[in-house]
């Protein structure tokens, strides 16, 4: 397997596993078998949310979605904030074992942190092109980050 890719957010390294693809909204899609992929937070959203601590799903598993559709929400030291699909598909199951305990997010989110599985035909986004998504948006984010928005 080849290595991670690295993007730095300041002194912090946001790795981009290479075995998954992503999204420009952060999040990964690993495929586990056809159609079907394993679904979660980059450590670039990881970072910028801080420790998340509770998640709420208002779907249930083998729902149909579409783009950008609410399907929850993440509560971590910076926010409560709605969850979006990456893509269209169905959610075809939740990793219950972050219901009871979300520190797998902050842990290991490219591992047991995952958030769920769906089925999905969408065009997703290489890692190289994931990278070239933080390297274009990161201006906009540090002044987002130290409130700097106009």
């Amino acid at each position: 397997m080849s290595e991670s890719l690295k993007f730095m957010m300041g002194q912090y390294k946001a790795i981009i596993p290479v075995d998954r693809m992503y999204c420009a909204r952060h999040m990964w899609l690993q495929k586990t078998e056809g159609d079907t992929y394993r679904v979660g937070f980059t450590a670039y959203s990881v970072r910028l949310l801080q420790d998340v601590y509770f998640l709420e799903w208002s779907i249930d598993p083998g729902t149909p979605v579409k783009d950008r559709q609410d399907i929850g929400e993440v509560e971590s030291s910076k926010a409560v904030s709605s969850m979006f699909t990456p893509c269209s598909g169905e959610i075809v199951e939740f990793n219950d074992e972050l219901l009871n305990d979300p520190a797998g997010i902050n842990a290991d989110n490219y591992g047991s942190g995952w958030l769920y599985t769906m089925r999905t035909h969408a065009d997703l986004l290489s890692p190289v092109e994931y990278v070239k998504v933080l390297e274009d948006g990161w201006e906009q984010t540090q002044r987002t980050i130290k409130g700097q928005m106009n």
